[in-house]
């Protein structure tokens, strides 16, 4: 292991690879960066194709800080713990998602860091693109229903093995908010919009779970031939669930024929599901009112200590998350 992709490279690498399988073998134990890196012809003939320059790769020494338009090193001399690394073949390793989110800590805001977070934990990845192109390549594009790349007690067990490290205090900090499950960027910016403490620009409403599956009963499996169902935010104790209604997939007659056969088997279960739309969301009065209805529905109450500090955080997190 003579290269270690490292820092937001990594992420670029995991985001374009959400879909590989990470072999046991694959995964290193007790294995520090190099001391020292190859040289730029080296570099260039065996790094993957599409990492955003200068690509970060890790060392263990201060005389590795060699500078170029290539590549950043990322110094850090101190002992790592098991499985920070993955092989990826030929000499490279590249941070592991769990501390790919630890890496990140350091250079991200606190509520862009939760929002990776539940990236990770989800089943889908953003583009490596800050935006969509017509005639963009299917490889640059978000990816969907792939397997998580790490987990909620991955990224604590990480995190807890790297105390004292830069970034240890926000890392847990972010790990508070973060939740398994996420199945698209707008269920992550919901999730965060409802539940994030008043401070951060939430709502601090009960934290919900995604997509957990809800089997149905008798009556709904023979009339629609479905088992079960999930719901993008779902709060079991109240019974109630929230569906984005997406303006891609949730168009046309088929698609929303089946959209009320779901909500008519959850109310056979005594669930109650409302719809949100991207317009609620990206209109900050809009979903004020939508904010109070759940709050109702979860017999809670909106109540804030100081109203005005909270309408800044408001701006601010929805600013961050809705760009």
């Amino acid at each position: 292991m003579d290269i270690v992709i490292s820092h937001k490279s990594a992420l670029e690498y995991w985001r374009l690879h959400s879909r590989a399988k990470i072999d046991d073998t694959a995964r290193l134990r007790r294995k520090n960066p190099p001391a020292s890196l190859p040289g730029i012809a080296d570099i260039r003939g065996r790094v993957p194709s599409k990492l955003s320059y200068p690509i970060n790769l890790m060392v263990s020494s201060q005389n590795a800080k060699r500078k170029s338009a290539l590549f950043q090193p990322r110094v850090y001399a101190g002992r790592l713990p098991d499985w920070c690394f993955i092989s990826i073949g030929d000499g490279l390793a590249v941070s592991s998602p769990a501390f790919c989110f630890f890496q990140m800590a350091s250079e991200l805001p606190l509520v862009k860091l939760i929002e990776l977070g539940l990236e990770l934990c989800g089943t889908y990845s953003l583009s490596v693109k800050d935006e969509y192109v017509p005639g963009m390549d299917a490889s640059d594009r978000n990816e969907y229903d792939h397997p998580q790349l790490a987990s909620k007690k991955a990224l604590e067990n990480l995190t807890a093995r790297m105390a004292g490290a830069n970034g240890y205090k926000k890392a847990c900090q972010a790990l508070r908010y973060i939740a398994d499950g996420s199945a698209s960027p707008m269920e992550t910016i919901l999730f965060m919009l409802l539940a994030l403490p008043h401070k951060l620009g939430g709502y601090e409403l009960p934290v919900p779970v995604m997509n957990r599956r809800i089997d149905n009963g008798q009556a709904a499996r023979q009339r629609s031939g479905t088992a079960y169902h999930s719901c993008d935010l779902f709060w079991p104790e109240a019974g109630f669930a929230v569906e984005y209604d997406s303006d891609f997939y949730h168009t046309g007659a088929n698609r929303i024929a089946k959209d009320a056969e779901k909500r008519n088997n959850l109310a056979d279960l005594d669930i109650t599901v409302i719809t949100v739309t991207s317009r609620q969301v990206r209109i900050a009065a809009e979903f004020d009112g939508l904010a109070r209805l759940i709050a109702r529905k979860l017999h809670k109450r909106l109540r804030y200590e100081n109203p005005r500090q909270f309408l800044d955080a408001k701006r601010e997190l929805r600013r961050l998350l809705l760009r």
